[in-house]
């Protein structure tokens, strides 16, 4: 089981970026998917959660600006980022409560990452 992120890169300040995230392998359920975020020298910081309903919740400081959506046919939860600003760089990371099989609780799993790097 594995969560394979995509989508960063090196973007002028204004622009947008599109993240995913997809998770792969033998899973009965997903649950809460999300974002963090962690920029050098700081702690991992929350930035958006959606529920299996697709109920979402989004940090005050992107709120406006970005979107998290999911695919539940694809396993795979989104991040649509707009007027980016130079403190949005960080490593993005993408986070999933699964539970692999009937037996099993749900468990958080991480992606392992995606530089989003917004110049000025």
């Amino acid at each position: 089981v594995q969560l394979q992120a995509s989508g960063g890169g090196l973007v002028q300040a204004g622009g947008s970026l599109r993240l995913s995230c997809a998770a792969s392998g033998s899973i009965f359920s997903i649950g809460v998917m999300g974002w963090y975020r962690q920029a050098p020298g700081t702690q991992r910081e929350f930035v958006a959660v959606i529920g299996a309903s697709g109920s979402t919740n989004h940090a005050d400081s992107v709120k406006g600006r970005f979107k998290i959506s999911r695919d539940s046919a694809k396993n795979t939860v989104y991040l649509q980022m707009n007027s980016l600003k130079p403190e949005d760089t960080a490593v993005y990371y993408c986070n999933a409560n699964l539970k692999l099989n009937r037996q099993t609780a749900y468990v958080y799993y991480w992606g392992q990452g995606t530089q989003v790097t917004v110049s000025s």
